[in-house]
């Protein structure tokens, strides 16, 4: 089968910077593609890379939708090389939403409501945020903070206001995006420990340090989950086969094949906890869908992040 084949890059704007370990995230850029079959059926999909997390640039997505032209085949999709992660998953949901157009798979959002963790703002702004957040969604809910942004003993003493402050039916997720030193993180495990109100501390260390963070995972009660670690399924692979029996983390607009990602979580069941990158809601249906398949179904998917942009509102 040969598909008519179209695409169009996008520009979302935050209502403010999202502040991260790696910097300042003002805009997310990404790209709709569309596949259309004989009888005129299409297929949307969506390649959001973040190149700073392991994936390949919007510069190389959007040479290979140029070099493609305007005809795709299932063998031209299942070609895409594994260095092009967010292209692999962009055009296999595209593929696969096509396929199960007659099943009306875009009707996916109405069956349930899911359960999220909601992203927080790094620093004191934490303090405020949380209580707009909660205001807006019941209890309980899961809330994300992203540490590793200000000096550890700011975030620190932000912290245990913070907990004074949060209800109980709250789970609190701390996201280090690969930030900090040994020293910082075992302060960090020694203070969880004692509070015990935290989920998971997400990537504490770069992803380089997995070796230390499997010895950490071990000698602490506060799980360590992985996400800079696993961004690709390559890596994901490798980090199961090195031992990680922790949480992980997966983006799966970033992971690369849908396919093969699912494949590989049916023959070994990991704790998984299914997260955004930002995208439109075109590829934040196709990764929830996985993640209703294969995410662990006792934690909140990552998906709480539609309050920070402009023009969309959470589901």
């Amino acid at each position: 089968m040969i598909y008519s084949f179209n695409y169009h890059p996008y520009k979302r704007h935050f209502r403010k910077p999202l502040n991260t370990s790696h910097g300042l995230w003002r805009i997310r850029e990404g790209i709709i593609i569309s596949l259309k079959d004989d009888r005129g059926k299409i297929g949307w999909g969506e390649i959001a890379p973040i190149p700073w997390f392991g994936s390949e640039t919007l510069e190389q997505g959007l040479n290979l939708c140029h070099k493609l032209g305007e005809k795709v085949t299932k063998e031209d999709i299942d070609q895409i090389s594994d260095r092009l992660p967010a292209c692999q998953f962009g055009f296999e949901s595209a593929l696969e939403s096509l396929l199960s157009w007659e099943q009306n798979s875009r009707s996916f959002f109405n069956e349930r409501k899911m359960k999220y963790s909601y992203l927080l703002p790094a620093g004191k702004e934490v303090l405020a945020a949380w209580e707009k957040i909660s205001q807006q969604y019941p209890l309980p809910i899961t809330l994300k903070w992203k540490i590793g942004v200000y000096p550890l003993d700011v975030e620190i003493e932000i912290f245990r206001q913070l907990s004074q402050v949060l209800p109980s039916e709250v789970k609190l997720r701390l996201d280090a995006n690969g930030g900090l030193k040994l020293s910082q993180i075992q302060h960090w495990l020694d203070i969880t420990d004692k509070m015990g109100n935290v989920e998971f501390i997400e990537q504490p260390l770069p992803p380089q340090e997995l070796e230390i963070m499997l010895g950490l995972n071990q000698n602490y009660m506060t799980p360590l989950a992985l996400d800079e670690s696993v961004a690709t399924l390559k890596q994901l692979e490798d980090a199961y086969h090195r031992g990680w029996k922790g949480i992980y983390v997966i983006k799966a607009a970033i992971a690369g094949s849908p396919r093969r990602l699912r494949q590989f979580i049916l023959q070994n069941p990991i704790d998984a906890v299914f997260s955004s990158v930002l995208e439109t809601k075109i590829g934040r249906e196709s990764a929830i869908k996985l993640a209703k398949e294969l995410s662990n179904p006792e934690r909140a998917l990552g998906f709480g992040v539609n309050h920070w942009f402009i023009e969309e509102k959470e589901e």
